[in-house]
């Protein structure tokens, strides 16, 4: 099944890695570590191949792919050598990449979108494809009348003020040009009334939001604990110190207002309770694409006695999330071709605040992502 994997935000951090990792996975120079699909649990003939995935998107900035990847290499984020052996490869990416398209109206710049994604999978042949959303967190979207139906959201976009944030303007173009769409970010994206709406009309499918990589990874796998061993957590607070662009646009203050409220969503889904306490992001340009959270936990045990847990998380972002983005544009576009539409609650094992009514523990999430991919068929 050839599939394209249509990125948002393609000249990214997380994007440029993700398409190195995906050509490097099909010239098999590496292993597959980090990708889920490819666990055995996981594994599935229903699953696109590595070399059946070929790569587009759109951004707002110009810089070459290649000239990217040789910055990521020098910053320790890919090694160098893949970048020096996968060069025609990326050269091959860089001209399926176009700029973000604007219109007169938010329904002409949806469909320029629209018919770059047309073109894009007429162009490589393509079975499917899927537009993941890598770019940056944008700040809650403020409410609109238009946004609670389909028709009154196709009438107002045609109008000369803005109706839709960003990523969900995407996720519109997308399902109007039959694609799947990710969520990838905390952003509003297709979490609207009027595009679950679209997305039913067109049968396709969509997820998110905002991939699970780093510090909410591990409260997804301790919160649970404390919640079986019925111990009460009193508090819960995390700082994040992040550099590269994701950590730029956050020190904006609206947009990390997005980010930290759907950090902290989790500790309530797994606890049935949200402790005092708070997640802050703090930008600090010299780490790059580096991140480190450090937790401080407070809990209650028998007879009321007090105890108290630390952890500090390193990692680095793009390597954390570039996997996940493979898988979760695997799984999609598995599920696209077995008939699914509308939320993949079963991808929740991926996000933060996952979209549809699926489980919040991180075990229970696994159970039916592998129950999902073993329905998907051959």
């Amino acid at each position: 099944m050839r599939t394209g994997i249509w990125l948002v935000g393609a000249r990214g951090s997380v994007a440029v890695t993700s398409i190195v990792g995906a050509a490097a996975l099909r010239t098999r120079l590496v292993a597959p570590t980090g990708c889920v699909t490819e666990l055995p649990q996981l594994r599935s003939p229903a699953l696109p191949g590595w070399s059946e995935l070929v790569f587009g998107g759109h951004d707002i900035v110009t810089t070459p792919v290649l000239k990217k990847a040789d910055a990521l290499a020098a910053a320790g984020v890919l090694p160098g050598r893949l970048v020096v052996a996968l060069a025609d490869d990326l050269a091959t990416v860089e001209h399926e990449l176009r700029p973000l398209p604007a219109g007169d109206t938010q329904a002409g710049t949806a469909d320029r979108i629209a018919a770059d994604l047309s073109d894009f999978r007429d162009r490589n042949g393509l079975d499917r494809v899927v537009v993941v959303n890598v770019s940056t967190t944008e700040p809650v979207a403020a409410p609109h009348p238009a946004h609670a139906g389909l028709a009154a959201l196709t009438a107002a976009l045609a109008g000369p003020g803005p109706v839709l944030p960003p990523s969900a303007l995407v996720a519109y173009a997308a399902f109007t040009a039959g694609c799947s769409f990710i969520d990838f970010t905390p952003s509003t994206g297709a979490r609207l009334p009027a595009l679950a709406e679209l997305a039913r009309r067109q049968a396709v499918p969509y997820a998110g939001n905002d991939g699970k990589t780093g510090e909410t990874l591990v409260k997804s796998v301790l919160a649970p604990m404390f919640a079986l061993r019925n111990l009460r957590v009193r508090s819960w607070s995390g700082l994040n110190l992040l550099g590269g662009g994701d950590g730029a646009n956050l020190a904006d203050p609206a947009a990390n207002a997005a980010k930290v409220s759907s950090k902290q969503r989790v500790l309530g889904d797994a606890l049935g309770y949200q402790p005092e306490g708070t997640s802050r992001i703090d930008y600090v340009a010299e780490i790059g694409d580096f991140k480190t959270a450090w937790d401080l936990i407070t809990f209650e045990g028998f007879l009321g006695t007090g105890m108290r847990m630390e952890f500090t998380w390193h990692g680095c972002d793009s390597a954390l999330a570039a996997p996940l983005v493979l898988d979760l544009a695997r799984l999609t576009a598995a599920a696209h071709r077995a008939g699914r539409s509308g939320p993949l609650p079963e991808l929740g094992f991926f996000f933060k605040d996952p979209l549809g009514d699926g489980p919040s523990a991180l075990a229970e999430q696994w159970a039916a992502l592998a129950a999902f991919t073993a329905g998907l068929g051959s």
